[in-house]
Formats: structure tokens, C-alpha cells, sequence
């Protein structure tokens, strides 16, 4: 089995739920809050860990007592964070507001902002391991992740997020890219509907824009994946969704926790999807990521 590398952000995440989302503003009464370990790096190296991959964690925390805080509780999932650097200044930070299934998050960088490439290029990657990044990190830390991924043969997984362009060098690097709805269009100019129809020369466009296989996550309905070669539509699972906050984490963590495993490609996404369908119906993000037996026991 490979190793699940992830290079990219943690956060302290700080919850608030309320009877519905405020808009422009507004104030609303909230029912609770509290505080949850965060950042989409983090999430999706929990992700991978309780899916049963040995997983490196790679970023950054302040010198304060959240970023002791998160390290314990990433050491606390099986997470190695031997390449977490504490660096002066504060810890990232998540503002969340859910309500109804569905959230708002504002986010403070901190000290994700000070993740680089050298830090990147000092971690050892092999044949066999899977490095996986957002966008909640610096570009050029990512692209030379990936770049040294690519050198030592390892598969490199992309989850766009937060939505934002992707500059052409560090897509090149990418092997597989996981988008939702938004990500693939503001990413690679194509509709998902239009995707998902397989309407006009939607796929054609797909393939021109990105050579990696696209993961494209559906909520409810389940994911489709697209290859060069192929495209496998897999249906979701109906739950009763209490917080949405992490799905995609949970999505693409699980989905390279199995590629680093040797699954083949159509088994670890439906796991990845019965993992991202389990972490909807509890709150929080990290602590929502289902280990490897609720997993089994969902697809059983």
C-alpha cells in the first residue's frame, strides 16, 4: 500500500448553527457554537487515515494553543504530522454557519499562508503514494508537490477548492481532479449538466481543457467520472444531511486513500461516495469523516 501525502491547509473551525443562513446584513439568532478541527487539508488527510491509508499530513499551525490543539487532534486520527510546521503568528481559522444542512464559511488563512515550496520538496514521496492539495494553500507550494510527485511516479489528486481558476502549470501536474457542480465550470469552462447529458461536445471540450481524470461530485446524485477513455456514472445515497461542511473532503480523501490501496478505480469512488454520504449526517468537518468498517457496513 502507498502513502496518502496531503499538502494544504488546517483550520480551527469555529460553528455556528442557526435556524436559517443570515443574508447581507442581517442577524440571526444562533442555537449553539463551538469548536471543530478544520481546513481542507486537514479534513481530507482524516479522510484518508480513518479509510485506512497511512497518511502524512503536510502545512502549517500558529504558536497558540488551536494549533497544539489541531496537531493532537490529527495525531489523534492516525495522522502523522511530522510535516506540520508551527510557525509565529496565528493558526488558520473557519467561520461556519450552518443551518439546515447547509453552511456559509468565512476564512482567515493565518498560517496556511506560509506554506512553500521548500517545505514541500523536503518531504520524501515514492512510487505508489498519492499527494492530494487544494486551493487553501499557496499555488506555487502545490505546484511543487506535484512536480516532485510527478518526478518520483506518484499520483497526484487536485480538489479545486475554494473555487478559483487553476493555472495551466499545476494542472498538468494533476492526475485526478475532483470538482463539484461550480468547480468544473469556473475550472475547465464546461457545464456540469451538460456533463452529465453528455449534451453537445461537452466531454470533448473536457478532455481538450484537462488531460487528468475528472471526478465530478454530484451531492445527492452520486459522482461521474470522466477519463480518456472511459466515464462511469455512480449513484448517490439518499441520507438525512445535518451538516454539509467537509463532503467533498470526505470525498476525496477516501478516493485516495483506495488509490493509494491498489482499488481499482470504480470500487474507490463508490467507497469515496458511501464515506462523503456517512459525513453529511453528522456535524462538524473532521470529526464527521466515517472510519473504514462504517464504510463497509453502508455498501454491505
Amino acid at each position: 500500500m502507498g502513502r496518502v501525502v496531503v499538502v494544504g491547509s488546517i483550520n480551527d473551525d469555529l460553528v455556528v448553527v442557526a435556524g436559517r443562513l443570515p443574508g447581507p446584513g442581517e442577524t440571526v439568532a444562533g442555537t449553539s457554537v463551538s469548536h471543530s478541527s478544520g481546513g481542507k487539508g486537514a479534513n481530507q488527510a482524516v479522510a484518508a487515515a480513518r479509510a485506512g491509508a497511512p497518511t502524512l499530513m503536510v502545512g502549517g499551525v500558529g504558536r497558540d494553543e488551536a494549533g497544539d490543539r489541531l496537531r493532537a487532534g490529527l495525531r489523534d486520527a492516525g495522522v502523522d504530522t511530522a510535516g506540520v510546521r508551527v510557525v509565529d503568528g496565528p493558526t488558520g481559522v473557519a467561520i461556519v454557519t450552518v443551518a439546515g444542512g447547509e453552511n456559509t464559511i468565512v476564512v482567515v488563512a493565518g498560517a496556511n499562508a506560509r506554506l512553500d515550496p521548500h517545505q514541500v520538496e523536503a518531504v520524501a514521496v515514492a512510487p505508489g503514494d498519492v499527494v492530494v492539495a487544494q486551493l487553501e494553500t499557496p499555488t506555487e507550494a502545490t505546484v511543487a508537490a506535484f512536480g516532485r510527485a510527478r518526478s518520483a511516479g506518484a499520483v497526484t489528486v487536485l480538489n479545486p477548492a475554494p473555487a478559483a481558476p487553476v493555472p495551466g502549470a499545476l494542472l498538468d501536474l494533476v492526475d485526478h481532479l475532483v470538482v463539484n457542480e461550480h468547480e468544473v465550470e469556473l475550472v475547465l469552462g464546461v457545464a456540469a449538466a451538460d456533463l452529465v447529458a453528455d449534451r453537445g461536445d461537452a466531454r470533448q471540450r473536457l478532455r481538450a481543457a484537462c488531460r487528468a481524470t475528472v471526478h465530478l461530485t454530484l451531492g445527492a446524485d452520486g459522482q461521474l467520472v470522466l477519463g480518456p477513455d472511459m466515464a462511469i456514472a455512480v449513484p448517490g445515497r439518499a441520507v438525512e444531511v445535518v451538516d454539509s461542511t467537509g463532503a467533498g473532503d470526505c470525498f476525496t480523501g477516501s478516493l485516495a486513500a483506495g488509490l493509494a490501496a491498489g482499488v481499482p478505480l470504480e470500487a474507490a469512488v463508490r467507497r469515496a461516495g458511501a464515506a462523503a454520504s456517512l459525513s453529511v449526517t453528522r456535524p462538524g468537518a473532521a470529526p464527521s469523516m466515517p472510519t473504514a468498517a462504517e464504510v463497509d457496513a453502508v455498501l454491505a
